[in-house]
This record gives C-alpha cells, sequence and structure tokens, in this order.
C-alpha cells in the first residue's frame, strides 16, 4: 500500500518561479518515492505544478476539491482522482485523516488555515503523522516566529514545538520522508 503524502500550497500562479519549480521538484521527487499525493486538486499556482511534476515521473495524486472552487482553482483533469467534496471542512478532514505525512508549500490563506488546523488536530490527538513546513526562499520565517512567540508567551506548551518539523528546501522535505515513512521506495534523480 502506498504511504499517502498531504500537501498544502497555493493555487496563486502570480508568485516567483522559485515557489512554482520547488512545487514541481516535490511532485516529482514524491512520484519517484512511490508515495501517493494528495493535494487541494486546482490546476493552476503551486498546486498544478505539484501535480503536473507528480504526472511527470508517472505519480499517483489525488486532488479534494470543494465543488464551488472546482470552477475558480480549474481542477486538474490529468490526476489520477479527482473527488469532489461538499466544503472546505469536508476537504480538509479527508486530506488530514488520509495523511501519512502532511507537507506545506508556500500558501496564502487558506495554506495557512490548512497548516494551523493540521497542527491544532495533532495537538488534540486526532491525528499523528508528521507536519512538515516547506521554508522555500525563508517564506515561512515570519510564521514559524509567531508560532515560536505563542510558546514563548504562555499561549502553547513549551512541547508544542515538536509538533511540526520546518526545512529549508524540498530536497530536505523529500529525506524527511524517507527517513520517517517505512517502506518507502527512494530515488531521487
Amino acid at each position: 500500500m502506498k504511504k499517502k503524502v498531504t500537501i498544502y500550497c497555493a493555487s496563486s500562479k502570480n508568485v516567483a518561479d522559485i515557489y512554482l519549480k520547488s512545487a514541481f521538484s516535490l511532485g516529482e521527487k514524491i512520484a519517484k518515492s512511490n508515495c501517493e499525493i494528495i493535494y487541494g486538486g486546482g490546476n493552476v499556482g503551486l498546486m498544478g505544478c505539484l501535480a503536473d511534476g507528480a504526472i511527470s515521473s508517472g505519480g499517483h495524486i489525488t486532488g479534494i476539491i470543494p465543488d464551488f472552487l472546482k470552477s475558480l482553482e480549474l481542477g486538474h483533469t490529468g490526476i489520477t482522482k479527482l473527488t469532489t467534496v461538499s466544503g472546505l471542512h469536508e476537504r480538509q478532514k479527508i486530506m488530514m485523516e488520509s495523511a501519512d505525512i502532511i507537507m506545506a508549500l508556500p500558501g496564502g490563506c487558506g495554506t495557512f488555515l490548512e497548516i494551523m488546523e493540521a497542527i491544532t488536530w495533532k495537538k488534540l490527538g486526532r491525528i499523528d503523522c508528521p507536519i512538515i513546513i516547506i521554508n522555500v526562499n525563508n517564506y515561512f520565517d515570519d510564521f514559524i516566529k509567531t508560532l515560536q512567540k505563542a510558546i514563548d508567551e504562555g499561549f502553547m506548551r513549551k512541547d508544542h514545538i515538536t509538533l511540526w518539523t520546518v526545512v529549508d528546501d524540498v530536497e530536505s522535505a523529500v529525506r524527511f520522508l524517507h527517513n520517517n515513512i517505512e517502506f518507502v521506495h527512494y530515488d531521487i534523480v
């Protein structure tokens, strides 16, 4: 059975190339690791690049897209499976409950919401998978500082810092995947 990697990322295409290339590369490398990708189902922005990278390497990729976003995010027709759900909460629940590992590439409000919900679910014991924040181009620096401030100010316990792991790039995220998910075939080219 393939391990499932849930990936949160932006649907925006109006971003620097480094983010789009990182998403494509992550899709390629996870496909080569013989894991299934679960993502938001879009074919634009980082979402589209992630899916295209996985497809280019023969990967298995499942998109979960709310019906009202299907036309906005242009559901990807080239992926293995595109599931339409009734809303964002259902999408999030499916993506989190399906994951053997959760990764986050840069994104906007939706991505921040998804990361925070995953951290909260993990804190509450609803999920128990690793959460990896891929800090491409130092994008998440201020977000990580905010999480640390919540710990420093007593809004989160000191041990909550272990709920997530921050890596600097796609290669580090894939190494983490290889080292922390059993039975993963790892073949970076």
